[in-house]
């Protein structure tokens, strides 16, 4: 059966119902002569005579009877399943796919989390750690959560937080038999613990002031995958530790760290989250978007 057959089927089992042409036609607000030609084109396709006409009456031919007695179920099944869902259209339910780094999910989302689901408790929230753009069509995900500066131009994008910054840190231990650097330059001669996103990339500091940017490739005896694993090596003097200030923050009041070359770190962009169109979003990405976006 072809898609063009399945329309002409729920027209047969408009007029076998009303028993008219004319009626079957304004049940389905299409003309009379477009109902004639699609049954006279399915009973032609299938090469069965389905209804018998006359000029004041329509009924089905033994054959059509038969195919009528089947089909109504299976129409009745398919109408009550799109009016599920256009019942349900407006309400937040069903999988929910989102992408994001880890320090996006243990900073935004995590510390509201529970009660987010306590509001929609229909939702299924698949969240997924992926500290690199994804191409979330591709991916299979509804929408994510990145930095901005690393946002396709073509994305829809809703702030999830304020500005952040980065801070450079190492502890007083750290410090005892070194000079803290005076300039990003300096820490060439520092041990520094890097990080290596899931690319395999090793993440070069990206530092500016007064509108100039400087990269540096610093080296060090420690590699790492995640930041929440850089801060207890700062803090036990492993070297220095180019993390999220507000990771360190308290840590920096109760002087167990250090901050250097504060002005090489001014604040920056923070996360969005992105997906590609605003045109019939689905209730659960829009209870998300809702939810988790930035208000100040």
């Amino acid at each position: 059966m072809n898609r063009t057959q399945l329309s002409q089927l729920a027209v047969l089992a408009a007029v076998a119902e009303h028993k008219s042409f004319r009626k079957a036609a304004a049940e389905l607000s299409i003309a009379p002569s477009a109902v004639s030609h699609a049954v006279s084109a399915l009973e032609e396709s299938l090469g069965i005579r389905l209804l018998q006409r006359t000029t004041r009456s329509v009924a089905p031919t033994e054959e059509g009877r038969r195919l009528i007695e089947r089909l109504t179920p299976a129409l009745s099944e398919i109408a009550a399943t799109i009016e599920s869902i256009t019942e349900n259209r407006d309400r937040p339910a069903g999988p929910l796919r989102i992408t994001m780094p880890m320090l996006a999910a243990e900073e935004l989302i995590l510390p509201r989390l529970a009660e987010f689901l306590r509001l929609y408790p229909d939702i299924e929230l698949d969240l997924r750690h992926a500290d690199r753009f994804e191409d979330i069509v591709e991916q299979g995900c509804d929408a994510g959560l990145r930095l901005g500066e690393h946002l396709e131009a073509d994305m829809i994008a809703v702030r999830a937080s304020g500005p952040w910054r980065g801070a450079i840190v190492g502890s007083p231990a750290y410090f005892a038999d070194r000079p803290m650097p005076q300039h990003p330059r300096d820490l060439i001669g520092h041990r520094c613990v890097r990080r290596r996103f899931s690319s395999g990339l090793i993440y070069r500091w990206e530092l500016e002031k007064d509108g100039k940017p400087l990269i540096v490739d610093v080296s060090g005896p420690l590699i790492l995958s995640d930041q929440t694993m850089m801060r207890p090596a700062a803090l036990d003097g492993v070297g220095l530790a180019f993390i999220f200030d507000r990771r360190v923050d308290e840590d920096i009041a109760q002087g167990q760290l250090i901050r250097v070359l504060e002005d090489w770190c001014p604040p920056f962009d923070g996360f969005y989250i992105y997906y590609p169109s605003r045109r019939q979003m689905r209730p659960p990405l829009r209870a998300f978007v809702d939810f988790f976006r930035y208000r100040g």
